[in-house]
């Protein structure tokens, strides 16, 4: 396990925005545009008892909002589970958790998740919630059958299951 004289700023930032907020949010993007932007959670596990959650496909600020707002949530007796809906994190419309324990997916996208949880907690990352919003305008998620494209492709399904 690391300990505080031999971390980075970044890992210390990471480790006092977990202790103070409840999680520390990197929100990854392509410079290029060929891929969706996306922010994941660091700390759920230790702060709300809850897996780490995901994000795709919406502006930083947004997805970081998102992000903290599940927290918030969660610290208050919600329970992550698939296919739950969650209020209050885009206005007019729920979202719904998805489970993934793809392990590529995890090794993909949760790098300072996969950090934290093995040096400040000895553990392995092996699941997480995606958090999948509909079209604005529709309504409809990614797998309602008359779904914009656009929709599913801002946020490529990494959970097990479509419904």
């Amino acid at each position: 396990m690391s300990t505080a004289d031999t971390l980075d700023p970044e890992e210390r930032k990471c480790l006092a925005e977990i202790a103070e907020h409840g999680c520390h949010i990197l929100a990854v993007w392509d410079d290029e545009g060929n891929e969706p932007d996306f922010a994941y959670s660091v700390g759920f596990p230790v702060s709300v008892g809850q897996p780490e959650v995901l994000v795709y496909g919406l502006s930083r600020e947004i997805m970081k909002s998102m992000i903290n707002e599940v927290c918030r949530q969660c610290g208050e007796g919600l329970e992550l589970s698939d296919g739950l809906r969650i209020q209050g994190l885009l206005e007019g419309h729920d979202c719904i958790a998805k489970w993934c324990s793809s392990r590529e997916a995890i090794d993909e996208h949760f790098g300072w998740a996969l950090w934290y949880h093995s040096t400040q907690r000895g553990l392995d990352v092996e699941g997480f919630y995606q958090i999948v919003w509909p079209g604005a305008a529709s309504g409809l998620f990614p797998w309602d059958e008359g779904v914009s494209q656009d929709v599913i492709d801002a946020q490529p399904a990494l959970y097990e299951s479509v419904a």
